[in-house]
């Protein structure tokens, strides 16, 4: 249980620090992107050893790298300007 924690810790880490070399200019603060790569990979770690058990560490692995992407992708923001249109009288 040890390695799949320290494992998907350092995948979130790894997919974190990959998503602000890459998307840079469109996220926050770097520390708040790797924490929350890192928290989105144990947290996923967590749900999917409680649904498949024990055993299962590629699984596992999996499972964190699904949940650090879907956590990380919250975090983006528009790429370009943001255009209002009044709404019509």
């Amino acid at each position: 249980m040890l390695i799949e924690a320290l494992g998907s810790a350092l995948l979130g880490l790894v997919l974190a620090g990959a998503a602000v070399h890459r998307l840079s200019h469109r996220l926050p603060v770097r520390s708040l992107v790797l924490a929350t790569g890192v928290a989105g990979a144990l947290f996923g770690a967590f749900v999917t050893h409680s649904a498949l058990g024990s055993g299962n560490i590629l699984l596992n692995l999996i499972g964190a790298t699904i949940v650090s992407v879907a956590s990380l992708s919250l975090l983006l923001r528009p790429a370009g300007r943001l255009r209002r249109r009044s709404a019509p009288a």
